[in-house]
């Protein structure tokens, strides 16, 4: 099913790169988009239990940034970046909120990146989440992305997006989790 919603998109998505792109588009005030993809995860705790061997493809969805264009090329954005993956067949994801600088070389070429909270929580689909573990800690992100059609005040984009983040863990075994997270996806933005 990931695979076909997947294909679903990138083929809608490359039809439509053929079209006229529209000459008013213009990038002002007010910043909002989400991305649809997927990716792969590492994951690996301090005492080895989850070694950084081992790699996981997962959905990641809905990544979102919103924010506030500073000038025509540049936008500031909180970031939400992140990606599925299970542990002891459970559903979790590791996430983050990445305050960020988006910078667009060229009109339709950005690239972006910041610091931020790292978290590994439960998927929020997952029952009982209040006994579940929730960790936190510091993350950075980067990521680059190609705007293929641009009309009036919206963007769609194929982008992808490195996460490397570290949360603490109080086990009693881990001192922390280290994460890894690349994803590539489908954009909608609206400025």
């Amino acid at each position: 099913m990931k695979h076909l919603l997947f294909t679903i998109l990138l083929c809608s998505t490359l039809s439509l790169v053929g079209q006229e792109t529209n000459q008013s588009f213009e990038r002002k005030g007010f910043v909002i988009g989400f991305n649809v993809g997927g990716g792969v995860s590492s994951i690996s705790d301090s005492h080895g239990e989850v070694p950084f061997d081992e790699v996981q493809g997962g959905i990641s969805l809905p990544n979102l940034k919103i924010g506030w264009m500073l000038n025509e090329r540049a936008a500031l954005l909180a970031s939400f970046p992140g990606i599925l993956y299970e542990e002891e067949d459970k559903d979790r994801s590791f996430d983050a909120i990445i305050p960020s600088l988006q910078y667009w070389l060229i009109d339709n070429w950005w690239i972006n990146g910041g610091v931020g909270l790292a978290m590994d929580i439960p998927a929020l689909y997952e029952s009982d989440l209040e006994n579940k573990d929730w960790h936190f800690g510091g993350a950075i992100s980067i990521g680059t992305g190609i705007e293929l059609i641009q009309k009036k005040n919206f963007s769609l984009d194929i982008s992808s997006n490195l996460l490397l983040g570290r949360v603490n863990i109080d086990d009693g075994e881990s001192q922390h989790r280290d994460g890894a997270v690349f994803t590539v996806g489908i954009g909608f933005n609206w400025y």
